[in-house]
């Protein structure tokens, strides 16, 4: 698991191989990842978009932005975590994603980005 704190939210990511959904000759892998968002500011908070980059080990680059996740723009209040899950898939066995969330602040409206830190995506038979 990795995590990383930006203005008082914590995110940290935990990431799955899905075999059942890959089919390795067709250079199709599948990955799902957990994200928790914990807000440890002071602050009531709300995430807008999120913004992402996909890397595979064969040299393929993706970018991805849209509105909140997984069809959702949580609000959270200070001391509340937020928790989804979501995937990708890469066209090699390897990859990493990294990226950040568009955040507002209730209070004064002001918006911010934190930080999403780089995850790896690795299909397990890859780490003997």
């Amino acid at each position: 698991m990795v995590t990383e704190v930006t203005s008082g939210i914590k995110v940290s990511v935990e990431t799955f191989y899905v075999p059942e959904q890959s089919v390795p000759k067709a250079k199709r892998f599948v990955f799902a990842y957990r994200i928790t968002i914990e807000n440890r500011s002071e602050h009531v908070i709300q995430l807008l978009r999120r913004h992402w980059f996909i890397f595979d080990s064969k040299g393929f680059t993706n970018e991805v932005d849209g509105e909140g996740v997984v069809g959702e723009q949580p609000v959270l209040e200070p001391g509340q975590k937020y928790s989804y899950v979501s995937g990708c898939h890469l066209q090699s066995e390897a990859g990493t994603m990294k990226g950040y969330y568009t955040m507002i602040r209730h209070d004064n409206h002001k918006k911010f980005k934190v930080t999403i830190p780089e995850f790896q995506m690795i299909v397990p038979y890859k780490l003997n």
